[in-house]
């Protein structure tokens, strides 16, 4: 589903993406995800009509969902495409920038040795040997939350946020028809010397004691968006990111392979909708707990 369509940038050439096979691919695939979705649905709708006492207290994304829609208690009509739309975000979305990210917060911190050795020292005073991080712990470690919000500054893993315009407007000039695709380049904001002081630098401690975050509420950092079209799967995906890190850096101390020294690392990306480490992140673990 991740691909290039020249229709999404020349409209009058989708004839382009029909010749090389695109659409019927992306039409395919579609089917296959709407099919997988509505089971879903239909496994969770039977299971509540079977839910006991006992298990009400067990509910998922999905479950909130189907109740809101059942309920009726929003100002607008959700529908039952509705709901697909937001497992596709959670699901498809949160899963891969969940990786990237996880990838990039490595990198950059094998590359500053100094703040990963500071924030192992945060997580380890506080967990101590319990054994892992859980997520009532992520609430008391601000530097780890300083820590990924910088990398999602440095390396936003969706850097361009596709939007269509609903009627005609004029951007700095320009006049935009309705029904085009404008890109807001997430990367090029987060790096902009106007807002950021030492942008290209990876330095956590701009994030600590500061109103500055990365939900949308502040322009300067947008990685997951902002507004009404805001990354649903957000709070998901940062949740991943950082249990996942904290117990990476907290259960273990890391290496460079052999023969390599930390500033070898690249910070080299592949094009796409998601951007990936281009080169693997190879490293030697020593566990620590």
């Amino acid at each position: 589903m991740a691909n290039f369509y020249v229709s999404d940038y020349y409209s009058l050439f989708s004839w382009v993406d029909k010749l090389t096979g695109k659409l019927a691919h992306l039409d395919a695939s579609w089917k296959s995800l709407d099919l997988f979705y509505q089971e879903l649905i239909e496994d969770h709708l039977h299971r509540n009509r079977r839910k006991t006492t006992e298990e009400e207290e067990e509910e998922d994304i999905l479950d909130v969902l189907i109740q809101l829609k059942e309920q009726n208690v929003l100002s607008s009509d959700l529908t039952w495409d509705h709901v697909k739309a937001m497992l596709m975000d959670i699901f498809i979305a949160a899963r891969d920038t969940s990786i990237a990210s996880t990838i990039w917060t490595m990198t950059a911190l094998m590359k500053a040795p100094h703040v990963m050795k500071k924030v192992q020292i945060e997580i380890r005073e506080l967990v101590g040997t319990k054994g892992q991080v859980d997520e009532v712990d992520i609430q008391n470690l601000p530097y780890l939350r300083a820590v990924i919000n910088e990398t999602l500054r440095l390396y936003p893993p969706v850097p361009l946020l596709p939007r269509e315009t609903m009627e005609n407007c004029i951007l700095a000039g320009y006049k935009i028809q309705p029904k085009s695709m404008v890109y807001v380049n997430a990367w090029a904001i987060a790096r902009d010397p106007e807002y950021w002081e030492d942008p290209h630098t990876f330095f956590p401690d701009r994030f600590l004691n500061s109103d500055v975050d990365i939900k949308g509420h502040h322009f300067g950092v947008l990685p997951f968006g902002s507004g009404r079209r805001i990354c649903p799967g957000m709070f998901m995906g940062l949740a991943n990111v950082e249990l996942t890190v904290a117990n990476l850096v907290y259960c273990f101390d890391w290496e460079v392979q052999s023969g390599m020294q930390e500033h070898d690392i690249d910070t080299d990306a592949l094009p796409g909708i998601t951007v990936l480490k281009k080169n693997a992140l190879r490293l030697v673990p020593k566990k620590y707990v």
